[in-house]
């Protein structure tokens, strides 16, 4: 019979072990990956290929981490869902594709075609928005809204198109070396380097949304429909894309490029935004009741309510006592931001079961963030000098 006790051994070793044995399966995703694409097109290609794919993958990271400023994710977290997408992700669909290709062969005779306008939209949007699922069950905690199923729908996305795109630059290069603005790799780069770098981010961003959605409602009906309905949105855009380039002509991709995917690009940046200002709002609500039960000063409420007020406040810090320091207080903000959005979260009902016990686990990470800070010689006294609007 399994004791209490045993089972607390058990959940604990699992907790150590599944993390190893999912960044083994990821390394040997990544040497099949490797090796499948040398033996197709050479070692040489692929380094071009990964060369030319690093400048798209940089803005998109580079993008996503800009929008996560107000609670940034542990960045264990996201690296993880940049291997997911890159090598995981990638190796599930290159699987399931080719049984696309098959099964199209098999309906009309034309498996490329059914391969990239339905096969791979629902396999590559299934396995990205795999990792996002799985993070919202396992680890709330880390899983605030909108902005968060953004912003790591957009990492797995980054990380599957930086794979795809040595791919596709590997392969170009080896049929027509770097070429000009009309063919080779300069010619794709263009294309999916400068006109389309966001455009695995907006296809699984669609998915990310419908998770963050799932994770602000108590409505047990829509936590199930907004993930699907996200989903969904995310293998029909994919689809159009793909449909677009492969069986379009220009004018048909210049047409979706500018009358739909444009302007739904443009309606994620005002969605982020949008909900960036909410997330300053949520903070902002919750600080006078943290500082009236003297979790933080109340000199610094004003300070942490603005991204404006934290980024002076720490380099203050910075210019007057040192780098370690300015760590501390940007330890200290990251706490106090936490709580603050898991307190709202428990006034809203959304918290989940284990929200009283997460609340004493931040507030002692709090408090030990700010004494962190105190200890640190002038962290604290140079937001004196720190004009708090």
């Amino acid at each position: 019979m399994t004791t209490p006790a045993r089972k607390r051994v058990d959940q604990r070793r699992w907790t150590v072990l599944l993390p190893v044995i999912g960044l083994i399966a990821l390394g040997v995703s990544a040497l099949v990956l490797l090796g499948l694409g040398t033996s197709a097109i050479g070692l040489g290609p692929i380094l071009v290929g990964a060369l030319a794919a690093l400048v798209p993958v940089a803005a998109v990271i580079g993008a996503c981490l800009w929008v996560d400023r107000w609670e940034p994710e542990p960045a264990k977290i996201l690296l993880l869902a940049f291997l997911w997408g890159a090598c995981g992700a990638t190796i599930t669909s290159l699987v399931f594709n080719q049984t696309a290709h098959v099964l199209g062969e098999l309906l009309n005779g034309d498996g490329a075609t059914f391969a990239a306008v339905v096969g791979a939209p629902i396999t590559e949007e299934a396995a990205k928005a795999v990792f996002i699922v799985v993070l919202y069950l396992r680890r709330r905690q880390e899983f605030d809204g909108v902005v968060d199923g953004i912003v790591y729908a957009g990492v797995v996305a980054a990380g599957f198109a930086f794979t795809e795109n040595i791919w596709y630059f590997g392969r170009v290069f080896s049929d027509s070396g770097f070429g000009d603005l009309g063919s080779g790799v300069i010619a794709l780069f263009m294309l999916r380097g400068v006109l389309s770098p966001f455009a695995h981010p907006l296809f699984t961003a669609m998915a990310g949304i419908g998770i963050g959605l799932a994770a602000m409602t108590a409505n047990r009906t829509l936590k199930v429909v907004a993930p699907v309905l996200g989903y969904l949105g995310a293998a029909g855009l994919h689809s159009l894309w793909n449909f677009s380039t492969t069986v379009g002509t220009g004018s048909t991709f210049i047409n979706l490029y500018f009358l739909i995917m444009v302007p739904i690009f443009a309606g994620m940046v005002f969605l982020v935004v949008w909900q960036r200002r909410r997330e300053q709002r949520i903070v902002a609500a919750q600080l006078p009741a943290m500082a009236e039960r003297r979790w933080i000063a109340s000199s610094e409420v004003t300070l942490l309510a603005s991204l404006q007020g934290r980024s002076r406040w720490r380099r203050a810090v910075k210019r007057k006592v040192g780098d370690e320091a300015a760590k501390a207080v940007a330890g200290y903000q990251v706490a106090a931001t936490e709580l603050a959005f898991l307190r709202h979260r428990m006034a809203q009902g959304t918290a989940g079961a284990d929200a009283e016990k997460r609340h004493a686990m931040m507030l002692d990470v709090l408090v030990a963030a700010r004494q962190a800070a105190v200890d640190a010689p002038g962290a604290l006294k140079a937001a004196g000098g720190v004009r708090r609007s």
